[in-house]
């Protein structure tokens, strides 16, 4: 009896031992399948100096095209009506509203002069409800008009305005506007997840005064600016020898400071000042030399804005957790990554939020502890068989940006 036990345990030990032979085997040939989509991304993605070079001659040549006539580029090269910027000598109480992507910021700051400086100031973010984002004109600015007038409510006493002067108003709009002065423009197209037809064609100066005098408020629209503009002028604030702005965020652009007799577009009186602020909208660059990749393409065709913000979908805080999504769906339908079922939540578009991936691209943990928490707070997955890839799909982005 004792030979028989003994034989029955050899027998199932080597059962146990063929049935993880043939585990390793297919984990091996999932290990592969999926890092072979990994691969290929990694190598469709490939930004090295040469073909840098390539976009930024490409991206050259569209500015030029930009300065000489209006719709002769795919960037908007727009003429912003800024012609100074400030010097730090400005005194008074100032209010600002910056509406560039799914929250808009409010801001008060008390200015001191050259001596004084930025005295004091505060400010608020609000959430824009998503549909906002596609309801009617007025439902949004007066949302944000709403927001202001409680803002502006909570003023203190440390907050003075000059004798006999009206609150004036900053107004950074983050979208592409075709300016007529410094504060008035009309709203070329909206980008970021907005879409309000009836908003296109608009004064959105206008749009916000008639908000603001609903809601009985007393202020004033000075400036209309994007707010790449606003980073320029911020940063020439402190240094007087800043003469670009770059925004990396929920989108992208780049202003900078241009010589007005090198825009043939131009057809007004040179500025005294002999300079002119423009606004790139980089966002919409697109050259054959940039790395698409089947993540990208597909997410261009689904998007709102089918062919339009190429630039901005590769390197966007918009689009940066989508694309990682898409590259995770197609490693678990190619290579089963969590498992034999697809978890239904990593099909949905935009779930996978940028501020999750970045996240787990910081993960440096031995057992990726955040990677494994976001996965299963965010798409509520349980099973982890390859985890340890997954630091490499969340770093892809950042290649494709930084290489």
């Amino acid at each position: 009896m004792r030979k028989a036990a003994a034989a029955a345990v050899a027998a199932a030990a080597a059962v146990g031992v063929a049935l993880l032979a043939r585990r390793q085997m297919r984990e091996a040939k999932r290990w592969g399948r999926a890092d072979a989509v990994l691969r290929g991304l990694e190598e469709r993605s490939a930004a090295p100096p040469a073909r840098l070079r390539q976009v930024a001659d490409a991206m050259a040549v569209e500015m030029h095209a930009g300065l000489a006539s209006e719709g002769g580029s795919k960037l908007g090269m727009i003429i912003s009506y800024v012609d100074s910027l400030p010097s730090g000598q400005e005194k008074g109480l100032f209010y600002a509203l910056d509406l560039g992507g799914t929250n808009f910021r409010v801001l008060r700051v008390q200015l001191g002069g050259k001596e004084g400086r930025v005295v004091k100031q505060e400010c608020d973010e609000i959430s824009i409800p998503a549909h906002l984002m596609t309801g009617t004109s007025q439902e949004l600015f007066d949302f944000i008009a709403a927001a202001l007038a409680k803002f502006v409510a909570s003023e203190g006493e440390d907050f003075h305005l000059l004798e006999g002067r009206q609150r004036e108003l900053g107004f950074t709009f983050s979208f592409p506007v075709k300016q007529s002065s410094i504060a008035s423009g009309t709203l070329i197209k909206w980008t970021k997840g907005f879409s309000i037809d009836e908003t296109v064609g608009a004064d959105v100066v206008a749009e916000l005064s008639s908000a603001l005098d609903r809601q009985g408020l007393d202020m004033k629209v000075t400036a209309l600016v994007n707010d790449t503009i606003g980073t320029l002028a911020g940063g020439r604030y402190d240094d007087n020898d800043v003469v670009a702005a770059v925004i990396l965020g929920t989108g992208t652009n780049a202003a900078y400071v241009e010589r007005a007799n090198a825009i043939p577009k131009w057809h007004g009186l040179l500025p005294k000042s002999g300079d002119m602020v423009i606004n790139m909208e980089w966002g919409n660059f697109r050259s054959s030399h940039l790395p698409l990749t089947e993540f990208d393409q597909a997410l261009d065709a689904e998007s709102l804005n089918p062919g339009e913000q190429i630039y901005e979908k590769l390197i966007s805080g918009m689009y940066l957790g989508e694309i990682v999504r898409r590259v995770l769906l197609k490693m678990t339908e190619e290579a089963s990554l969590f498992g034999d079922d697809i978890p239904p939540k990593l099909k949905i578009p935009f779930i996978l939020r940028t501020p999750h991936m970045s996240m787990m691209h910081h993960d440096t943990s031995a057992d990726l502890r955040t990677v494994g928490a976001k996965l299963k707070d965010v798409l509520g997955v349980i099973s982890l068989p390859f985890l340890p890839i997954l630091a490499l799909v969340s770093n892809i982005p950042f290649m494709v940006t930084l290489n």
